[in-house]
């Protein structure tokens, strides 16, 4: 019986942090570890997706190289054979499909996709490219190629689900049962467990998520900063005049902030981190100690990162995109006979 597939993708070009880190990838890798027995993992670098905004494409390959160490020093194991690690630029079919999809797709359901809208409102429109306002397409057929029932998406991504689900059914209504149509949001919820919204704040403001934008850099904690530099970091994050160290993130946003920091390098709960220190009024011994444990996470990964053998995680890659074509493949040609392409 052939297994159902989750199916879910890993940044190619951006500079991990911790927000990252704990937010995305760590809960990606447990999700691979403990499904697999039950399910195919398809994990995809989305590479052609680099291209919807500017980045330096010199450096390209080596930062979609560089974010497969990580997660391979992040715990992602490579002798699954259940878990398949892939880059999308390796499989044609995405790009193929896609095309035949866009044929099926009106300018209005790209142009109602909020995340365009949002891009288009800030930069005008004569300045966001065709590939970004086309992008959930391309979303979808990463999606439909593999037959994939399960996608873990965030609250920003749903409307894409929701479009893949269309254009799915469809397509699935005029040439017959081509596609595999993903459970609906609902269902992905009660599957993966709902998302919680949990986003570790920039240090320097925290009524906003970490991001790699911050154009100081001093309220991020990258994963390749040197631990002296992030631990200088947490001591100048800000906090408040309270003099009270409490999980309170309406009041005390960014005191809440650093609770959640040391609850995740701990591995524990926000609640137990305020227990061990509520009420006390010394902010500074607080983050000391945040900083302290921040280091040590920081040199432990590193060391880690420095040890993965890019051999392995190459041939993991081309093991998975030759088994990743012919699944994709098949899909294709299926696609193309209902449209008439192939006899």
């Amino acid at each position: 019986m052939t297994k159902q597939v989750i199916l879910t993708g890993i940044r190619a070009n951006n500079d991990l942090h911790i927000g990252n880190y704990f937010g995305a990838m760590l809960p990606i890798i447990d999700m691979a570890k403990t499904r697999s027995d039950e399910f195919d993992i398809n994990l995809f670098i989305p590479d052609l997706h680099s291209f919807t905004t500017p980045i330096d494409h010199s450096t390209l390959n080596e930062s979609i190289m560089n974010n497969a160490r990580v997660f391979v020093a992040a715990g992602l194991p490579l002798d699954n054979d259940a878990i398949h690690l892939y880059r999308q630029s390796y499989v044609p079919a995405h790009s193929e499909l896609t095309w035949i999809a866009d044929c099926f797709t009106g300018m209005g359901e790209m142009g109602r996709m909020i995340q365009y809208k949002e891009k288009s409102y800030k930069s005008g429109e004569d300045q966001v490219s065709v590939g970004l306002f086309n992008y959930p397409v391309l979303m979808a057929c990463d999606i439909l190629l593999y037959n994939a029932a399960y996608v873990p998406v965030g609250d920003d991504q749903t409307q894409h689900l929701e479009f893949t689900r269309d254009i799915a059914e469809r397509m699935n209504n005029r040439f017959g049962e081509v596609f595999t149509v993903p459970e609906p949001v609902v269902r992905q919820h009660a599957f993966f467990g709902k998302d919680q919204g949990l986003r570790i704040k920039d240090l320097l403001d925290p009524s906003k998520k970490m991001s790699k934008s911050d154009e100081t850099g001093k309220g991020v904690i990258f994963l390749s900063d040197d631990p002296e530099v992030a631990r200088k970091k947490i001591m100048g994050a800000t906090t408040d005049d309270k003099a009270n160290i409490q999980y309170d993130k309406v009041n005390q946003p960014g005191i809440a902030n650093l609770i959640d920091i040391l609850a995740l390098l701990r591995n524990t709960s926000p609640l137990e981190v305020e227990a061990e220190f509520k009420g006390s009024q010394r902010y500074g011994d607080f983050k000391q100690v945040v900083a302290d444990e921040m280091a040590e996470f920081l040199r432990s990964f590193q060391e880690r990162l420095q040890s993965v053998d890019d051999q392995l995680i190459l041939h993991k890659l081309e093991t998975s995109e030759a088994a990743m074509n012919d699944v994709a493949n098949s899909t294709l040609l299926r696609v193309q006979r209902a449209i008439g392409l192939r006899a």
